[in-house]
C-alpha cells in the first residue's frame, strides 16, 4: 500500500511537446500531476501498465527484488525522462522516487491510439523504445566489468552526460548506486576515494552527492570500456 500526496489531482490540459513527445500536429491531452514522497512506490512490479510517466521534477529508480533479497537497480529516471513504457501489459520493475518527486501521468492507450493516427508520435516512441533497449544494453556491459572503479567511473560519465552540468548534484544514495552497479556499498566508496585521491573529481558537500569532475579525460581512462550511455 502506497500514497500519493499533490495539492492537485485534477487532469490539466497540455500538449504532447510537454510531456517529451512531439506530433504533426499539438494536439491537447490530458496529463494528471502527482508528488510522490522519498521512497514512495509509483507503481510496483507485475502491476497492470496502465499510465505512462514522465519525471518534472527529482528522480526515479526502477529495480527488481533478486530471490536472495539483494536489490538489482536497472535505471535512474531524471528530470525529462519518460518511463513505465512497456512491452507487455504489466510492469516488469517497481519504480520508486529516490527524492521529493513530482511526475506526470498519461494514460498508455491514450499515447497508443496517438501513435496510431500520427506518424511523428509513433516515430517518438519507437525511438524511445530504442533507447530504453540501448541502455538495458550498456547496463549489461557495465555490470560486466572486471574492476570497482571502472563500473563506478562508467556511472560518473553516465550521470554527466544526462545532467549536462558544470556541478554534478546526484539524488541517489551509495547504496543506491551500489545496487545499481552491483557493488557492495563499501566498494563503492572505496572506489569514489580512489578516484577523488588521482585528482579526476572532488566532493563539495559531506554526503558527497555533490562533485566536481576536474579531470573528464582522466576519469574516461578508467573506463576503458567506453562510458554507458542514458
Amino acid at each position: 500500500m502506497y500514497v500519493r500526496t499533490t495539492t492537485d489531482q485534477r487532469p490539466r490540459p497540455n500538449t504532447l511537446d510537454e510531456f517529451g513527445l512531439s506530433g504533426a500536429s499539438a494536439p491537447f491531452i490530458s496529463l494528471n500531476e502527482f508528488t510522490y514522497q522519498k521512497g514512495t512506490e509509483i507503481f510496483g512490479e507485475e502491476e497492470p501498465a496502465v499510465y505512462v510517466y514522465q519525471v518534472k521534477l527529482g528522480a526515479v529508480r526502477s529495480y527488481k527484488l533478486l530471490l536472495d533479497g539483494r536489490r538489482q537497480i536497472g535505471a535512474f529516471h531524471l528530470a525529462g525522462d519518460i518511463f513505465g513504457l512497456e512491452n507487455g501489459d504489466k510492469h516488469r520493475f517497481t519504480a520508486e522516487a529516490v527524492v521529493e518527486t513530482i511526475v506526470r501521468l498519461i494514460k498508455r492507450e491514450s499515447l497508443q491510439l496517438m501513435a496510431a493516427k500520427d506518424v511523428v508520435v509513433s516515430r517518438n516512441l519507437l525511438s524511445m523504445t530504442t533507447r530504453n533497449l540501448e541502455h538495458a544494453e550498456n547496463h549489461m556491459l557495465l555490470l560486466g566489468r572486471k574492476t570497482a572503479v571502472e563500473r563506478v567511473a562508467a556511472f560518473l560519465l553516465e550521470m554527466d552526460c544526462r545532467t549536462g552540468a558544470d556541478k554534478m548534484s546526484l539524488p541517489m544514495s551509495r547504496r543506491d548506486i551500489a545496487d545499481y552497479l552491483g557493488l557492495t556499498l563499501e566498494t563503492v566508496s572505496r572506489a569514489l576515494s580512489h578516484l577523488r585521491k588521482a585528482g579526476v573529481l572532488t566532493f563539495l558537500d559531506h554526503y558527497q552527492r555533490e562533485i566536481i569532475l576536474n579531470d573528464r579525460r582522466r576519469l574516461a581512462d578508467f573506463d576503458p570500456q567506453g562510458s554507458a550511455q542514458p
